[in-house]
């Protein structure tokens, strides 16, 4: 893991992490600020996890599912609001993801912590705004919940901090005039590693799923139905690199029902890979069933996820 550790300064604030969630269990970090000045992203690692001219933080969330249970956001430091938009439609479970000219943002947000400072949260789900301009905030004074309003593809909270009106990474407070150093500033009060890739969610089902259903959360069935044909697996990971290897291993009441490896063909910020077997007398029984996906690379596991379903009689 790759971790900020010099210590910020003294004028600098201290940022709290602003979403109720556990990171890499139920939210994880998609993109981080573009750390490259040039044409092209990278992160303040030198990784891959941004996009050209990306500008805070994105925060996301396992799947649409999972954010319509609700999902709280808090400001980074305390402060007064400054700005305030709601009334945006939220995209759950859409795959249109259309926005209006110059709302990319959505629903959103802006704190103001004095001395220049000031944060900005974005698509926020709507309705769940419960701040006003002019209100002063602490860290915990709940600013909305994350949603799908604005310009985006999965629900996450996109988090920009600015000095002076100036974007600022909170993983390397210091001008992004390069990346990958040891010495990168951290704005935050506890220490967050640093995920280069990771799993996102992963189920079962009897046909190989719907890409947009595995990202919304519809795609695991707990039950399957021998007479359904076929067991398969699927598993949704973020940051996946080119000659990254995957496993997907399937073990039941017979032991292992099926072992698949595959090696990553391209860098994609969202991939999915299944596998599995058509059912038969001679390779069935019913029963509980797990799955386990690892990511590998370079020859060392980067992250693994597992699941079960119920395989039932007919």
């Amino acid at each position: 893991m790759i971790s900020a550790a010099t210590p910020v300064a003294a004028r600098d604030p201290v940022l709290s992490f602003p979403v109720d969630c556990a990171l890499g269990k139920d939210c994880f970090i998609q993109n981080y600020v573009d750390a490259d000045p040039s044409k092209g992203a990278a992160d303040f690692t030198c990784g891959a996890l941004s996009n050209d001219g990306h500008t805070g933080t994105d925060i996301a969330l396992i799947s649409d599912v999972a954010a319509q249970a609700g999902v709280d956001v808090r400001p980074v430091a305390p402060g007064v609001v400054r700005r305030v938009r709601v009334g945006t439609k939220d995209q759950f479970l859409s795959a249109s993801f259309e926005h209006l000219h110059g709302q990319d943002c959505g629903n959103g947000v802006v704190v103001d912590h004095g001395g220049g400072w000031e944060s900005q949260y974005c698509h926020l789900r709507n309705s769940s705004v419960t701040v006003e301009i002019g209100q002063r905030v602490g860290l915990q004074t709940t600013l909305g919940q994350i949603g799908m309003s604005g310009r985006t593809e999965f629900p996450h909270l996109h988090l920009s901090v600015r000095k002076d009106g100036q974007v600022v990474d909170p993983f390397n407070a210091d001008p992004l005039t390069y990346c990958g150093g040891d010495d990168a500033r951290s704005l935050w009060a506890d220490k967050i590693d640093y995920l280069p890739s990771g799993f996102v969610n992963a189920g079962f089902g009897f046909q190989l799923p719907d890409f947009d259903k595995v990202k919304w959360g519809q795609a695991h069935h707990r039950q399957i139905n021998i007479g359904d044909g076929a067991l398969v697996f699927w598993a949704q990971l973020f940051g996946a690199q080119t000659g990254d290897l995957m496993r997907l291993v399937i073990h039941g009441p017979m032991g292992t029902f099926h072992d698949h490896e595959e090696v990553l063909d391209a860098t994609q910020a969202r991939a999915m890979r299944a596998a599995g077997r058509l059912l038969h007398n001679g390779n069935t029984q019913p029963g509980h069933y797990q799955g386990i996906a690892s990511l590998m690379r370079g020859g060392h596991e980067i992250d693994r996820i597992t699941i079960t379903t119920t395989l039932t009689a007919p």
